[in-house]
């Protein structure tokens, strides 16, 4: 017969498991309903919004970038990494999803946005509408 100790060593991934659940508050929580939030910067000049969020480990094909009644939204979702005939010992890799929303200011054009995914970074350029872009009046 097994005791506790004996399980300890024989199973650490286990253990860590465990407490990784326990620090974290995770325990009976199914973790594939929780959405996580990602640190986002949003810049503005003259010309327009400049929208940075941070998306390591997502793929362009993941990240879905929307614009309705003036509300920007970024979600990504990441499905489970399983491989098959394989014992996983750790998988903090699983289902992912994150998503934030944005209320637009009015001036923003919504049909203009320029969007890149590199090394994890997510880039929005979001046009300033021509009408209310400062513009110089030359005197005669």
């Amino acid at each position: 017969m097994m005791n506790s100790l004996q399980k300890v060593w024989d199973t650490p991934f286990d253990l860590l498991r465990d407490m990784d659940r326990a620090v974290n508050g995770r325990v009976g929580v199914d973790n594939d309903d929780l959405t996580a939030k990602y640190p986002v910067d949003i810049h503005e000049d003259e010309d327009g919004l400049t929208v940075t969020a941070e998306l390591p480990g997502f793929s362009k094909d993941q990240v879905d970038i929307s614009i309705d009644n003036g509300v920007l939204t970024i979600a990504a979702k990441r499905e489970s990494i399983k491989k098959e005939n394989t014992t996983t010992h750790l998988n903090e890799r699983r289902f992912t999803r994150v998503r934030r929303q944005f209320t637009l200011p009015t001036t923003v054009d919504s049909t203009d946005v320029d969007a890149k995914l590199n090394d994890g970074v997510l880039t929005l350029q979001l046009k300033k509408k021509d009408e209310v872009k400062p513009r110089k009046i030359e005197v005669k």
